[in-house]
């Protein structure tokens, strides 16, 4: 529900992802997958990002062999072919900024963005890998060490990507959101486990045709909301257990990487 120009709003919405569907930013995809007995195929000109939130999965890069890899992962994928293998029941999410191997019908939010966003910044701003060049990098999401003011976010990137693990118990204290917007890029929000709500509102411009009521949207496990610019919004996990969300975002957030916050950022450089 912001613009596609000073003038326009865009609409969005949460969508739920049913195993192998896909959800979509302008700069950034991310599918759903669940164990089945084949293969998830993925092609990307650029490192692909595989969370494995719970059990661990075999994966296959290129023509090489099949590695295991653990749960409670994350992996970053070279670019090029890979696919993914899971046993019943696993879960897992795949993110990538280009993805010419999916369908445009198969996308769930593919009529959004038969026009591009001007405002919105290009995926790839100089970032690349300076060390593991072409592997299989398997980073443990326990082994993280979180920034000191901000306990519930773990953070990592790829060159065109960056990632916001946000984990906690319980639902989020109420007294302490954090509205806020982006002016030249989307953020992706996918909810793994636990319930949210999305809180979104629509800033005020000259033209008050334009102006929309706040939205408070309801959002489950297996589902994607991307956030368009200029829009102010924050999410709430609301109820009992684990939550966990992961923030999405292309280009990588040099904010948040110039803030040492990036686990993986020494792995990358930018001119």
């Amino acid at each position: 529900m912001t613009t596609l120009s000073d003038n326009a709003v865009r609409e969005t919405a949460v969508y739920g992802l049913a195993p192998g569907a896909v959800a979509r930013g302008q700069n950034f995809f991310v599918q759903w997958l669940e164990g089945r007995e084949t293969p998830y195929p993925a092609r990307s000109g650029h490192e692909m990002l595989l969370l494995l939130p719970d059990d661990g999965a075999q994966v296959r890069v290129g023509d090489g062999d099949w590695q295991a890899v653990p749960g409670r992962s994350v992996c970053v994928l070279p670019a090029g072919d890979a696919a993914v293998q899971l046993k019943p029941k696993v879960r897992a999410a795949l993110l990538a900024s280009s993805r010419p191997d999916l369908a445009q019908d198969g996308i769930a939010n593919a009529a959004d963005y038969a026009a591009p966003d001007p405002r919105i910044v290009a995926g790839d701003s100089g970032y690349r890998r300076m060390r593991g060049t072409g592997e299989l990098q398997v980073i443990a999401i326990d082994a993280i060490r979180p920034p000191a003011d901000k306990p519930r976010l773990k953070m990592l990137q790829t060159e065109t990507l960056s990632i916001n693990w946000v984990e906690y118990q319980g639902a989020r204290d109420r007294s302490s959101l954090s509205p806020h917007s982006h002016a030249d890029f989307e953020q992706g929000s996918l909810a793994i486990d636990g319930h949210f709500i999305h809180h979104l509102r629509v800033q005020w411009g000259p033209d008050a045709d334009q102006w929309r009521d706040d939205l408070h949207l309801q959002a489950g496990p297996a589902s994607m909301m991307t956030i368009p610019v200029q829009m102010i919004h924050t999410t709430e996990g609301v109820g009992p257990g684990r939550h966990l969300l992961i923030d999405v975002f292309s280009p990588p957030r040099q904010d948040f990487i110039g803030k040492g916050w990036v686990a993986n950022a020494a792995d990358y450089s930018r001119p």
